[in-house]
């Protein structure tokens, strides 16, 4: 386990990372267990990110006042939920909270809550409304645990439990996923569909049933996450046209684009909203 903290006037944090049980199988990132304590409340701006988000919250609760692209209303105060996946942004306020933050990739979250995904796609649910008294539970364990090492060994128990519950994804699903992941969304959907040997009709049903957004919208979010990653990481030099052509976007105007529609601003202004005292970008 790692774990890192930061102190300053405005805002306290400490995170403890570690990795998911190898029993799990793939899909899973590492664990993160998050205390937080910011003095005026923080403002994030969550972008898409091909991912399907966990959080189990043992102290406070978080504020979504807007999301984008979401068929519902947005759920306002909400404490242990599942972020499905996402093709727009949502806007979250907190202060003081404490919790394990668990990002999945969809399948991984398709066999460990056991419900279509398409249910949980732009949507922000209630981690109890999937899986009941168990939540209650494992929340409680959690919040009279006194380190990080006992409440990492109580949810994985849980997962494990989960997982071994849930429904196995389709292979050609799988398979589907995998070189979407691989070519970061730069790959043709109906070449997927003719490679599988399934209609174009009956792959994108299948693929919302296990992923949650369509094929060609999932593609649209992962070449977008590869966007906002080399968008943080480029070099000297680098400049965000350069980031556009390397996504396979026609040029700055066509990413700026996507950003708007996605991240509900300009590249360069989620790249100058980044927090210097919390972790994660500004809303």
């Amino acid at each position: 386990m790692t774990v890192t903290s930061h102190e300053s006037p405005h805002s306290s944090w400490t995170m403890a990372y570690r990795a998911v049980p190898a029993a799990l199988g793939g899909g899973y990132s590492q664990l993160c267990g998050y205390d937080e304590r910011v003095a005026l409340g923080v403002r994030r701006r969550e972008v898409p990110s091909g991912r399907i988000v966990l959080i189990l919250s043992f102290g406070g609760k978080v504020e979504i006042p807007e999301m984008s692209n979401s068929p519902t209303p947005s759920p306002g105060r909400i404490e242990s939920f599942v972020a499905g996946l996402h093709s727009g942004y949502a806007l979250v306020d907190s202060a003081d909270q404490t919790g394990i933050q668990l990002d999945l990739a969809p399948l991984a979250a398709y066999r460990l809550f056991g419900v279509p995904m398409r249910e949980l796609a732009n949507s922000v649910v209630e981690l109890d409304a999937l899986r009941g008294g168990a939540v209650v539970e494992l929340v409680d364990r959690l919040a009279t645990a006194t380190t990080w090492t006992e409440r990492f060994a109580a949810l994985d128990e849980q997962l494990l439990r989960w997982a071994d519950e849930g429904p196995q994804p389709d292979p050609a699903v799988a398979w589907a996923w995998g070189q979407m992941q691989r070519t970061a969304g730069r790959v043709e959907v109906g070449l997927l569909a003719d490679e599988i040997g399934w209609s174009r009709r009956h792959f994108i049903a299948r693929f919302r049933e296990q992923v949650g957004l369509a094929p060609k919208e999932t593609a649209q979010v992962l070449r977008f996450t590869r966007a906002t990653g080399l968008l943080q990481e480029r070099r000297p030099g680098t400049t965000i046209t350069d980031v556009a052509m390397a996504c396979g976007y026609a040029d700055h105007s066509h990413l700026t684009r996507e950003f708007q529609r996605m991240a509900g601003c300009t590249p360069s202004t989620w790249l100058a909203s980044q927090l210097p005292d919390v972790v994660g970008v500004g809303g």
